[in-house]
């Protein structure tokens, strides 16, 4: 039986010219820290995935620092910065529906003495630029806001909210993982000081990440050792890993308006096949101002995952939330935050399309939607 897959939102396969690079680094094993021939050449096969990276978002090399994850590179900007500005004020200002990595991170901060504003978002998972504003004081120091929500998919107006933290001197941190290489993006117009990048993402490896700082933003190091990426990141560095992610992120640049395209019709195409075929079925999440591959619906008196399973079982994946969040019980803190009820927020599926989707992988998985909905409604009902 051939899997379908439909959780790109929580990893994507790795694409084979990425894999090809990444089999390739392995004959070269010298440690870029080292002087000799070999350690050079692993050295410039680091730098040369710095450009790439740094091309594809519109960024310098320069401002670029590999990470292990994107997780590391949120820990490294929200806490870098709180810890090295300190001194000018303790407020920091989430929303609250960001990722686990973001969250935790502001909640482990409260144990050093910093304020943490978690901001409300509407019912369509947007934050309004007027509440950040509302939120600050003299005391903020950060505002970290998700360019796109990694369950619900909506988009946040990171580039209004940039630009009203410039103009107050205030840091700006942005949890890119989930929109880049699905939307355009070029960090000089976006005009924030930090992004965080994920490589498992955009079909390069898993256990490497990125984040950018602005030119001239200076950050404390969170972890220590040697003096590896500017100091802030001091390991031996993931030269496979790093090498994967700047394939991975150069051909997700190049591709993007084009899957954008595609993304939005197999996504509009799947969505009305569903809507039109099974009953009581609703959106969650912004319409039209969202990922152009997530869809999160529910299915009102059936849990997500009870669909998530008998998905599985004809040999369907897709997710009933965040992948980091899946398992613990909880509804989700993002559907919450939306509004939805808890007992609402558990009948909900995310379905995440990627590059490999095509039309006729959409329309297996509507129809067997619609027969498992059917079956799981009867069951509740007898």
């Amino acid at each position: 039986m051939k899997r379908l897959y439909f959780d790109h939102g929580a990893t994507t396969p790795i694409r084979p010219e990425v894999r090809e690079a990444m089999i390739h680094s392995f004959d070269h094993f010298g440690n870029p820290s080292s002087l000799h021939d070999e350690g050079t050449l692993a050295y410039q096969m680091v730098e040369l995935a710095r450009s790439q990276l740094a091309r594809a978002i519109g960024a310098s090399p320069r401002e670029i620092i590999f990470t292990g994850s994107g997780t590391e590179a949120n820990n490294m900007a929200i806490i870098g910065t709180a810890r090295r500005l300190r001194k000018q004020g303790n407020h920091i200002i989430t929303t609250q529906v960001e990722h686990p990595a973001v969250l935790a991170t502001c909640r482990s901060l409260e144990e050093e003495g910093f304020r943490i504003t978690l901001l409300p978002v509407d019912d369509k998972g947007a934050v309004h630029p007027d509440e950040v504003i509302k939120a600050l004081t003299p005391e903020t120091i950060l505002v970290s806001i998700m360019a796109a929500n990694n369950e619900v998919g909506t988009l946040m107006p990171i580039q209004t909210i940039a630009s009203v933290l410039k103009e107050r001197n205030i840091r700006f941190h942005t949890d890119a993982i989930q929109f880049f290489g699905k939307k355009g993006l070029d960090v000089k117009q976006l005009g924030g000081d930090f992004l965080s990048i994920s490589g498992h993402k955009v079909n390069g490896p898993k256990g490497i990440g990125a984040l950018y700082i602005r030119k001239g933003v200076r950050i404390d190091p969170i972890s220590f050792g040697g003096g590896q990426e500017r100091g802030l990141r001091p390991a031996t560095h993931n030269v496979t890993g790093i090498i994967g992610l700047g394939v991975a992120a150069e051909l997700a640049a190049k591709e993007v308006s084009e899957r954008e395209h595609t993304l939005t019709q197999l996504r509009n195409h799947l969505w009305k096949k569903i809507h039109e075929t099974i009953p009581d079925v609703s959106l969650n999440g912004h319409p039209e101002n969202r990922l152009p591959n997530n869809l999160n619906l529910r299915f009102d008196r059936v849990e997500g995952q009870a669909i998530l399973l008998e998905l599985n079982r004809v040999g369907i994946a897709v997710s009933s939330g965040s992948a980091c969040s899946s398992g613990k019980g909880a509804p989700s803190h993002v559907l919450v935050a939306m509004g939805q009820p808890d007992e609402v927020a558990h009948q909900s599926l995310r379905i995440t399309l990627g590059k490999e989707t095509t039309m006729e992988m959409t329309d297996e998985l509507a129809n067997h939607l619609q027969v498992i909905l059917k079956e799981l409604r009867a069951r509740i009902q007898s």
